[in-house]
């Protein structure tokens, strides 16, 4: 492996947006976990936050949204949301195995839209947080 790819990937912009995206991720697993039970109680909410956090890193990185010369832009961040939406069947099959449970096509469709909304709205932060950092430092 070109040792050039991990030492851009491990570049403070990369690693910000990996911490941002494990946040975003975090935030819309709670919020559709509050929405549908009025409170976090105990650690159930961990069965849908780690089956999307591993769903997104499976596919996220092939959809190039770590690519440091892209991070910056605003006009990429269409591939965030992308990525979370191709990630959806994945974390949601990894749920079901977890659980032991059925697999609803409507969860699917709901994961995979919201979790490309929250990733969306990360992501445009990000990438102005981003460009606003390069130019000052």
């Amino acid at each position: 492996m070109d040792t050039r790819v991990l030492t851009q990937f491990w570049r403070p912009p990369v690693l910000w947006l990996i911490i941002g995206d494990i946040l975003a991720i975090l935030a819309v697993s709670l919020a559709g976990f509050v929405t549908h039970y009025g409170e976090i109680s105990g650690w159930r909410w961990i069965t849908t936050f780690v089956p999307v956090l591993v769903g997104w890193l499976a596919i996220a990185p092939w959809l190039g949204v770590y690519r440091p010369d892209l991070a910056n832009r605003s006009s990429q961040v269409w591939r965030a949301a992308l990525a979370a939406f191709l990630s959806a069947p994945l974390a949601a099959w990894l749920r079901g195995a977890w659980l032991n449970s059925a697999i609803l096509p409507v969860f699917v469709l709901v994961l995979g839209l919201t979790d490309a909304l929250g990733l969306l709205v990360w992501r445009i932060i990000g990438s102005w947080l981003i460009r606003r950092i390069s130019r000052n430092g």
